[in-house]
């Protein structure tokens, strides 16, 4: 598990943040005339969540603004194709509900501007096919289906999905990952939609009222204890105990004490690296289950984790408030490749 640096420590805002810190100049040797440095702009691009990017937009100017570089709210207008981006780099924390965001981060990144996350993979991803590249990473995951639409999309005609059998062989799927199992969106989030079935009526009855969007069925894994760890740049894991039975506001506090038992930390870290860097996502919860010992990967397609003070408690809050600040930093002052303009390049791949 990385651990923090002595740096003084983020505290939860009372209010909106401070403002951007003053430019600086890089220092010059003595008797040399200082230089004026270009100042690297660290955009967070945010949503109606306060407490983490309140306190991440302050750490950064005061531990790094004598090192050229400044953190402020990313603040938009009507975009130009012809224009250059404004940042560096910028932190993506809503773009997975604002289709304009979304577009803007790509045209940015395209642009030699670093996002954290590739928002080129972000909207190529889904939960499905994640647990697919989970177990080429070596990490274990539930039995999974995807499952046609209940009701046809809008602006789809009915000969566009001549395609699909009918009835399907639901024998066949209920063979496959049994009951009890987990009914959810295999592009969600949030525990949006998700529903835990017991038996074949109730499975039909989520089923039927999932409406036009895409769904997963889930084997379900009985577990003896549960994790939820943030992956940071790659490199850097916190591995919290969670709950997931609690209530939210308990689900980080309502949790066994003691510490982890070090192959167990080992083999938690291993699989949130392993699954971070064959995804690509620089910030990530992965959630873990353990049953027989053995981890199961839940769910770990979270791009923009929850990061709320009052929910993950101010250990895990100061944490990912030093670690993501550091690594912003880290990729704002790295030099920059020459661009590729290709697909693969834009979803991250060599």
């Amino acid at each position: 598990m990385a651990k923090s640096k002595s740096k003084s420590a983020p505290k939860p805002p009372a209010g909106r943040a401070a403002g951007t810190a003053a430019k600086r100049t890089a220092s010059s040797s003595p008797g040399t005339p200082s230089k004026p440095a270009r100042v690297r702009r660290i955009g967070v691009l945010r949503g109606m969540e306060t407490t983490f990017p309140d306190a991440l937009v302050p750490f950064i100017n005061k531990t790094y603004g004598d090192r050229g570089v400044t953190a402020e709210f990313v603040a938009l207008d009507a975009v130009r194709m012809d224009s250059e981006p404004e940042y560096d780099v910028v932190l993506d924390r809503i773009s997975h509900e604002v289709p304009f965001y979304r577009s803007w981060l790509k045209w940015a990144a395209l642009k030699g501007c670093v996002v954290v996350n590739n928002p080129f993979w972000w909207s190529a991803d889904d939960k499905f096919i994640d647990n697919v590249i989970a177990e080429e990473a070596g990490v274990a995951v539930p039995r999974s289906v995807i499952l046609p639409h209940k009701e046809r999309p809008i602006r789809i005609e009915e000969a566009s999905l001549r395609n699909l059998r009918y009835p399907l062989d639901w024998d066949a799927v209920f063979d496959y990952i049994g009951f009890p199992a987990y009914l959810k969106p295999h592009d969600g989030g949030g525990w949006r939609g998700v529903t835990r079935v017991e038996n074949r009526d109730e499975f039909f009855v989520a089923y039927d009222a999932s409406g036009d969007d895409c769904m997963m069925l889930q084997e379900n894994i009985e577990f003896d204890e549960y994790y939820r760890c943030y992956g940071v740049g790659r490199r850097h894991v916190r591995v919290m105990r969670y709950n997931p039975t609690a209530t939210p506001h308990l689900r980080y506090h309502d949790v066994p004490d003691g510490p982890i038992p070090p192959d167990r930390l080992a083999k938690l870290e291993r699989d949130v690296l392993a699954l971070c860097n064959a995804l690509g996502y620089d910030l990530n919860t992965v959630e873990l289950a353990i049953r027989d010992d053995i981890p199961y990967a839940i769910d770990f397609m979270n791009p923009a984790p929850d990061a709320d003070y009052l929910s993950v408690g101010p250990d895990n809050f100061e944490w990912i408030v030093r670690s993501m600040g550091d690594f912003l930093v880290s990729a704002a002052l790295a030099p920059r490749p020459a661009a590729k303009f290709s697909v693969k390049a834009a979803l991250g791949s060599p």
